[in-house]
């Protein structure tokens, strides 16, 4: 049995990592501050005796110093998430994301110094690219943010210096760090609130109420299952050829985002229709926001060091969260 630490244990990703790592007979401690996570994400493990719940920050030193002192394996998912917060604190996206990071990987540093590798899991995600114009993106192209005038950029730059920490890690001191740049994960337990698509969608269209779609909604993304990317993520863990290196995870089959609201409508059944209503981003943010017209990962690196085979499709995925919802 080890013992596991994952930060942002309570958010939508960290609860169902938590639970696979419980199932999986692991001992596991969870720190959550629950600005974004809730408890109520680990109802069915909550009296898990292999459970450890801690309701703080993990910018908190002495929470996480004691936190880390005897864990054999770390999962940092905590982080401000999602657009809307985004671009209206865009302070608190700087802070949260990168001081936290620092944080441990400097007590994880202490833990090598004395003898005691302890391996770490850093979940990134696709918004470190930016606008790069390729219409795949792999893990060595080049990050391309827009002005610091535009705060949307802030998320991925500020998660661009948690990488650029945790590679630094590897290579000064072969503290061994995973990284995973996860691209627009859905399930079970996602909230809409902080700007997510899918989950919006899914409400909207199960109250007969207009979907709401971004700009011209030909906006390009590809959505993976959480319960896929988090098998991905233990297997990276579990791979000593991961070590060091930085992983796209998610899927890689593309759909405009007009298609995607279609196909809610479609799967909520509901005569009439919802219908589809157009906002433009100033409306729906600001007037300075950016968006990125393709997000497509390339995944070459990810199946080749891992045998990655999804078991969720889109259309499955749509289907499970529109009868969840009813």
């Amino acid at each position: 049995m080890k013992h596991i630490l994952v930060t942002g244990g309570a958010g939508f990703i960290g609860s169902h990592l938590t639970e696979a790592l419980l199932a999986r007979g692991e001992r596991v401690t969870v720190i959550d501050d629950e600005s974004t996570g809730r408890s109520g994400n680990l109802a069915a493990v909550r009296d898990h005796p292999q459970l450890t719940y801690h309701r703080g920050s993990v910018g908190a030193a002495e929470l996480v110093r004691r936190a880390i002192a005897d864990v054999d394996e770390v999962y940092h998912l905590a982080a401000a998430v999602g657009v809307a917060l985004i671009a209206r604190e865009p302070i608190q996206t700087i802070e949260r994301n990168i001081y936290p990071t620092e944080l441990i990987l400097a007590e994880l540093r202490r833990r090598l110094e004395k003898g005691d590798r302890v391996k770490f899991f850093l979940a990134s995600t696709s918004e470190v690219y930016g606008k790069n114009p390729k219409p795949v993106w792999s893990e060595s192209d080049d990050l391309v943010f827009g002005a610091t005038t535009k705060a949307r950029w802030s998320y991925g730059a500020s998660k661009a210096i948690d990488e650029f920490l945790a590679l630094a890690h590897w290579r000064q001191s072969r503290l061994p760090v995973v990284i995973g740049r996860f691209f627009n994960v859905v399930g079970p337990r996602q909230t809409g609130a902080y700007g997510m698509v899918l989950p919006r969608f899914v409400a909207a269209a199960k109250r007969g109420e207009p979907l709401v779609v971004h700009d011209d909604g030909r906006q390009v993304r590809c959505f993976a299952h959480v319960s896929d990317v988090v098998q991905a993520v233990l297997a990276l863990m579990n791979t000593d050829e991961a070590i060091g290196k930085v992983f796209n995870i998610g899927s890689d089959q593309p759909v405009s985002i007009r298609e995607l609201a279609e196909r809610v409508i479609a799967a909520a059944g509901r005569e009439p229709p919802s219908p589809l209503e157009f906002q433009s981003y100033a409306e729906a943010y600001d007037e300075d926001f950016e968006d990125i017209r393709r997000r497509v990962p390339d995944l070459s690196r990810l199946k080749a060091t891992i045998e990655y085979r999804p078991q969720h499709d889109l259309g499955g995925v749509i289907r499970g969260l529109v009868e969840q919802a009813e």
